[in-house]
């Protein structure tokens, strides 16, 4: 079988399953429950410094997106950092580390601005014998309108300023996790890089506001009436992780600093995408919390079945084999033509191609009197739209043209040009000469 393990900037863990600093990372007993059923390594929910305690809500703390079925898309949290006291943390996980040395144990952390701060605190985290520190640069509600957490992460200059006071006070790898509420999610990466960090992490919450009770006309989850915006996690968010983990890893600053993936891994197939766009591990919490940590099972299972199937004996032969087949739109082959095929033995009839074609698409689908559905050629643009919509797997699908054929819409010759990247007609390569 694949060997799963990994050594993650010196962190050593069992498989790439982590869990993320949130809930179930919040005390030794859920710890080692976790350990105990297979994860690889935790990321200890956030620690705060010494001072008046965190208060958190004593109301619905999470407010929720469920599809048509009841399964659940996304999680808004209101949660604070760990209202635990410090001294109980730190107490814990220098058991559980002591108790469970295979298993990767970091400890995330978020104080305020300074850095006495930060420097108090490394010294309490190192005593531990923890693993390393993840910086939470991420936190988007209630922290972060104190000064921390995304109000960190979104200035680069604070990011820098920060990981350098982190590596100057610490032996511990520092792992900087980003917030996803900027507009370029490169820029505080090359600012935790400029700082010294040994890896980042992300994503950590979208701002949101999940739902309105349209009886009381507040935001959910709702406190005595109110609401506020939290952070939204889960399923859901996964594309807008995948993309900004892929942004990270092409970009030429940044493509060799070490990624941990975080943002709605609910399969071992979200975990092989998070790794394959060059995340050397993940990080996991919404599917723990919906099914337990016995989840854990069936995430290193497949992938390693996965990993077995396609010949590879180590995790890292997986990291970022996708990354240089992310480009940039104008660098994309415009003279790769497909046509939609549909399989009449597996259609079913309902028409949603038919439908959805018709009146928000090009008008290439035609239907019969007995409802048999056909692609007009001539029309199809190849959106790929009826894919998405059809309810069989595999009813329909894109073919495409072979070098030399005419394509039946533009009447063009399709082009055996190799790369269209350097293509006479693709205005980029124009404009680069």
């Amino acid at each position: 079988m694949a060997n799963l393990t990994t050594n993650f900037v010196g962190i050593k863990s069992p498989n790439p399953y982590w869990l993320a600093s949130a809930p179930p990372t919040d005390k030794e007993y859920n710890v080692v429950r976790a350990y105990k059923a297979g994860w690889g390594g935790v990321v200890w929910k956030t620690l705060g410094s010494e001072g008046p305690p965190v208060v958190n809500v004593n109301g619905p703390r999470y407010g929720a997106v469920w599809g048509a079925d009841r399964r659940l898309l996304g999680l808004n949290n209101i949660e604070l950092i760990t209202d635990r006291p410090l001294e109980v943390n730190l107490r814990e996980i220098k058991k559980v580390k002591r108790d469970w040395p295979d298993r990767a144990m970091v400890v995330s952390l978020m104080v305020p601005c300074d850095e006495e701060s930060w420097k108090a605190i490394l010294k309490h985290v190192e005593d531990t014998e923890a693993d390393g520190v993840e910086l939470n640069f991420g936190c988007p509600h209630g922290m972060s309108e104190r000064g921390m957490g995304a109000a960190v992460g979104q200035v680069p200059e604070y990011i820098e300023m920060v990981t350098r006071w982190v590596k100057q006070h610490s032996r511990m790898p520092c792992i900087v996790k980003l917030t996803p509420n900027i507009a370029d999610i490169r820029k505080p990466a090359e600012a935790a890089k400029r700082g010294g960090a040994d890896a980042v992490s992300l994503i950590n919450t979208i701002n949101s506001i999940t739902s309105v009770n349209l009886d009381t006309f507040s935001p959910e989850p709702m406190i005595d009436g109110k609401g506020a915006h939290g952070g939204y996690c889960g399923p859901a968010v996964k594309p807008i992780a995948l993309n900004m983990v892929a942004e990270i890893a092409r970009n030429a600053e940044t493509r060799d600093l070490p990624i941990s993936g975080i943002g709605g891994v609910t399969t071992w197939r979200d975990a092989a995408e998070f790794l394959a766009l060059g995340a050397g591990n993940v990080q996991v919490c919404t599917v723990a919390m919906t099914y337990g940590f016995g989840i854990i099972k069936e995430l290193t299972a497949g992938l390693s079945t996965y990993m077995d199937q396609k010949g590879f004996t180590s995790v890292d032969q997986l990291v970022g084999r996708a990354v240089p087949n992310v480009t940039d739109w104008q660098y994309l082959n415009l003279n790769y033509v497909t046509k939609a095929k549909i399989n009449q033995d597996l259609c079913i009839s309902c028409g949603r191609c038919y439908a959805a074609c018709e009146d928000t698409s090009h008008q290439a689908i035609s239907m019969s009197p007995d409802r048999k559905f056909e692609v007009i050629d001539a029309e199809c643009v190849a959106c790929n739209l009826w894919v998405n919509v059809c309810p069989v797997q595999d009813c329909i699908t894109m073919e495409e043209l072979p070098k030399g054929a005419v394509d039946p819409r533009t009447g063009a010759v399709v082009d055996d040009y190799a790369n269209w990247t350097t293509h006479p007609n693709n205005p980029m390569a124009k404009a680069a000469e």
